[in-house]
Order: structure tokens, then sequence, then C-alpha cells
């Protein structure tokens, strides 16, 4: 059994455990989707905006001295978004309406995600999954060795020409 086929029933679970929930999601901190149960909700768009909101939500983290990434909750009018850290290389987003036991919420996601991070790291390893093939034929990214949820900083550098002055 693929380890998304595990993470699916996984998430599938949690819709009996935690009422008032409307979806999950569980993806790469890099936005690639591992597994969902989002309905009427588009998962890759959801995913990479996931990847988005963890890159800020890190760096906040990382700005305020309070340690590592773990959890982020955001609140709409009509329910909450709710993203769990799943290990090193993965997160778990969770959608539910607004009368959710918000309480119930995190202590369910937090279970999750650590479920989630035992069974990508026991099945597949560091940095596998569906798209590992992909990153083994790629060349090595010039942020390799920038740590995840991190955002790459950009130096500025000359330009290749000198603009032309006068006329």
């Amino acid at each position: 059994m693929a380890v998304e086929t595990d993470v699916l029933d996984e998430l599938r679970r949690l819709r009996t455990r935690i009422p008032r929930l409307a979806g999950s999601l569980a993806a790469t901190v890099d936005g690639l989707v591992l597994a969902h149960d989002v309905p009427d909700t588009e998962p890759e768009g959801l995913a990479a905006l996931t990847a988005a909101a963890l890159g800020v939500a890190y760096r906040t983290t990382d700005a305020a001295a309070r340690g590592e990434f773990r959890e982020l909750l955001v609140r709409g009018t009509r329910g909450y978004v709710a993203t769990y850290a799943a290990g090193s290389t993965a997160v778990l987003t969770l959608l539910a309406d607004d009368r959710v036991n918000v309480g119930r919420l995190h202590l369910e996601g937090r279970r999750s995600g650590a479920r989630i991070a035992e069974l990508i790291d026991t099945r597949v390893g560091p940095g596998g999954g569906r798209h590992a093939e992909r990153a083994a034929h790629a060349p090595p990214s010039p942020d390799a060795d920038r740590r995840i949820g991190t955002l790459p900083v950009r130096t500025p550098q000359r330009p290749a020409h000198q603009p032309r002055t006068g006329g």
C-alpha cells in the first residue's frame, strides 16, 4: 500500500473524530499534494497557499524567537483553516466550520500531523513520496541547505551590462 493511501485513510478518520470538519489536506512543505479530502476546494491551490502561509508563519516564529513552527490558525467568517506541522517535510491543513470545537480541532490536528509524519518517514523516508523521482533527476537546488519552511533571500546583483548615460 502506498504512503498516499495510508495518509488518505488518516484524513478520512479525522472526519469521524472532529465534528464539523469540512475537509483535510496533507501536502509537502513546498506545496505538492500528498492526499486530500477537500470537497468543493481545489487541492493543488490549497496546497500552494498552505506552502506560502507556512513560509510566512515560519519566518514569523523565527523573527519573534518562538522556536520552530508547529501550527497556524486562520479564522474567517465561515470557519477555520488550521495548519499543523507533519514532520519536517509535510503539513496537514484542516478546514472546519465556524462552530467547530477549536480545542478538539487542535488536539486531533496535532495527533494526525504526528501520525502523518510517522507514515511518511517510515514508509518513504525523508524527501521521498510521489514526486521523489522528479527530485532524483533534478540538479541540486541552490537553496538545498536552506531550512524547511524558510523563504530564499535574494541578493542584489550588478547588472551584466552598463546602462547608457546621456544621449
